[in-house]
């Protein structure tokens, strides 16, 4: 049925290379229950892969196995939350398989286009989906962050402040970023693989500032797109400021861990920058 791309699944935890193992036997299961036909080469992310496929009545759609975490546990949840408001269509979902039925979207997304065009796009979608009230089983966005001997005193103690603001609880997606919107027939741009937590909208900001980074032309560049993304998505200035530091500093602690120079580097100077507006 499927052959798993070599490495895949390395990084995700305990019991991961056994998940990934059954990840053959789980795809025929579920193209067994939903009558489905393969339909294109495997592809894949981090913790998932996805198999186009036909239907029953000759309908296009994707097969997505996940590994399953706090961060994807309840992606199924949100997407019948937005309903396909913004977002890619949940045909049907099995938990015990780890298996969600979708839609099926252009694989061509926001990263292909102009970043002011992409901004506006996710602006949009933010707005839409600032109503969306997120469930009490879905994750509540954490103020913590830890000791760190590499990070400066000053930016700890200004991230641990920022993270104690009073939080909403709106469904936020933590990871919505260019990559994860895609060109669709049914609607021109549509949010996939949401990351679900409770919180403020302004938390979603940092993913759309330290993606595409290389082409942001020094401070005045981060500055120039933080406002954007924040007039486009009509958020708060203030609070999105003070969630950019917080998950700045905890994501650089994160890669340094993690031995993800690049990105440490990337998160360091988002850092920097948010703590001196």
């Amino acid at each position: 049925m499927i052959t798993v791309p070599e490495g895949f699944g390395e990084g995700l935890g305990d019991g991961a290379p056994a998940w990934v193992t059954k990840l053959p036997k789980l795809a025929t299961k579920a193209c067994a229950r939903w009558r489905l036909t393969p339909d294109g080469a495997l592809m894949h992310g981090f913790c998932a892969v996805v198999l186009p496929v036909r239907r029953a009545d000759g309908h296009p759609a994707v097969l997505k196995l996940s590994w399953t975490d706090d961060e994807t546990q309840h992606e199924p949840l949100a997407l019948r939350l937005y309903d396909g408001n913004g977002a890619v269509r949940l045909l049907d979902h099995d938990a015990e398989l780890g298996a969600l039925l979708l839609e099926r979207l252009d694989q061509h997304s926001l990263d292909d286009e102009p970043v002011d065009l992409a901004i506006g796009v996710i602006g949009g979608l933010l707005r839409r989906h600032r109503g969306i009230q997120a469930p009490e089983e879905v994750r509540r966005v954490s103020g913590a962050v830890r000791d760190h001997p590499a990070i400066p005193r000053d930016l700890l103690g200004a991230a641990r402040e920022a993270g104690t603001r009073p939080m909403g609880t709106t469904l936020v997606n933590e990871d919505l970023h260019y990559q994860n919107v895609l060109r669709g027939d049914r609607e021109p741009w549509l949010v996939i693989d949401p990351k679900p937590l409770s919180g403020d909208p302004e938390y979603c900001v940092i993913p759309l500032l330290w993606n595409r980074f290389g082409e942001l032309d020094g401070s005045r560049g981060l500055t120039d797109r933080f406002l954007a993304v924040c007039d486009a998505g009509e958020l708060d200035v203030a609070k999105a400021r003070d969630w950019t530091l917080h998950r700045a500093v905890a994501n650089w602690i994160w890669c340094l861990a993690e031995d993800m120079a690049d990105v440490a580097v990337i998160c360091a100077d988002i850092a920097r920058w948010a703590a001196r507006t």
